[in-house]
């Protein structure tokens, strides 16, 4: 466990268990790493088995040495020197060679003139890596002049100008799933299971005292008919909760005590009550509200005499014959 071996082996596993726990987890875009905290407990479990390996491996190979005779470990020993002396040999010539250094013996082949209280200077080479380094700087000048300047790529204020144009995008887009952006201007029924249950939960906890748990209807008017006072739909009953009913005889603004979210849950779950038709229902109360954007469902034709046809047009039967007289149209032949 003690040798270079044993921890570069420990080093791969760790790195190659990342990687592929990282690729195997779903967590669509974003890094598991950052966002599972179970994805370190493996890790961590994963790195302490291969360091529990090694050393058992270690232990195994003290056991296996004690029962060599003398002069085996001597010749072991011997090996095991040799061995490490030559470890990564390749890699440590190469970067002799680079620096083009000198043996302590022939030092006075490099020394410069320069004698400064007898303390001279050596006309070594500069580190290898600080020598690629500014190579590289000058190629990346080169490409970047070359780019920008002679071929006319983008500037820096279109760059900026793009950057923004896609973070708006990103924005949009993250918009239409943060249910908490929600306005009466965006939002929609919901009809997941889980949303009309959390909404009915809001609706029992804050509703039931002025709506009756049936939406029937106490104190405030009827919730299942065909009439509201300020507009039926999701956007308009959403509106409701949020800003409230009428000034000085409505229901209260609810904007600051619900998340949009919640209203958004809450106003599903009462037009899922729509049509119900509860045995204490209130009479109704405020005008028939017909969807003017609801499809048209059924259409009657009545032939009233030989030269007058009256079509009767209903896009909304929910509890019965919702029709409006503009949707009444006479035809006379």
């Amino acid at each position: 466990m003690r040798s270079t071996a044993s921890i570069l082996r420990i080093l791969a596993f760790s790195i190659i268990s990342i990687v592929t726990l990282e690729w195997v987890y779903e967590t669509g875009a974003e890094w598991a790493m950052f966002t599972q905290p179970i994805f370190w407990l493996i890790v961590g479990s994963l790195i302490f088995f291969a360091i529990a390996l090694e050393v058992c491996i270690g232990a195994l190979d003290a056991v296996l040495f004690k029962t060599l005779s003398a002069e085996k470990q001597e010749s072991y020993l011997a090996k095991q020197a040799v061995r490490k002396a030559n470890q990564f040999k390749w890699f440590k010539d190469k970067y002799k060679a680079l620096l083009g250094s000198k043996a302590v013996e022939e030092e006075h082949e490099i020394i410069l003139d320069h004698n400064y209280d007898g303390i001279k200077e050596l006309d070594n080479n500069l580190p290898p890596w600080w020598v690629y380094m500014f190579y590289a700087t000058i190629l990346f000048g080169v490409v970047y002049l070359i780019r920008f300047e002679v071929l006319g790529d983008y500037d820096q204020e279109e760059e900026y100008e793009i950057a923004v144009a896609e973070a708006k995008l990103e924005i949009e887009e993250w918009k239409k799933t943060a249910k908490d952006l929600v306005d009466f201007n965006t939002v929609e029924l919901l009809t997941e299971a889980m949303d009309l249950k959390a909404g009915e939960t809001i609706f029992s906890g804050n509703c039931v005292a002025c709506h009756k748990a049936s939406g029937g209807g106490s104190i405030g008017p009827n919730l299942t008919d065909d009439h509201w006072i300020l507009g039926g739909g999701i956007k308009n009953v959403f509106k409701t909760i949020s800003e409230g009913g009428r000034d000085g005889k409505g229901m209260i603004a609810w904007k600051s005590e619900l998340k949009p979210a919640e209203m958004a849950q809450v106003a599903s779950y009462i037009l899922s009550l729509h049509g119900t038709n509860p045995p204490d229902g209130k009479d109704p109360e405020g005008e028939i509200w017909v969807d003017p954007d609801a499809p048209i469902e059924e259409a009657t034709i009545k032939v009233i005499d030989g030269n007058e046809v009256e079509i009767i047009i209903e896009n909304q039967p929910v509890t019965g014959d919702v029709v409006k007289e503009e949707n009444k149209v006479k035809s006379n032949q």
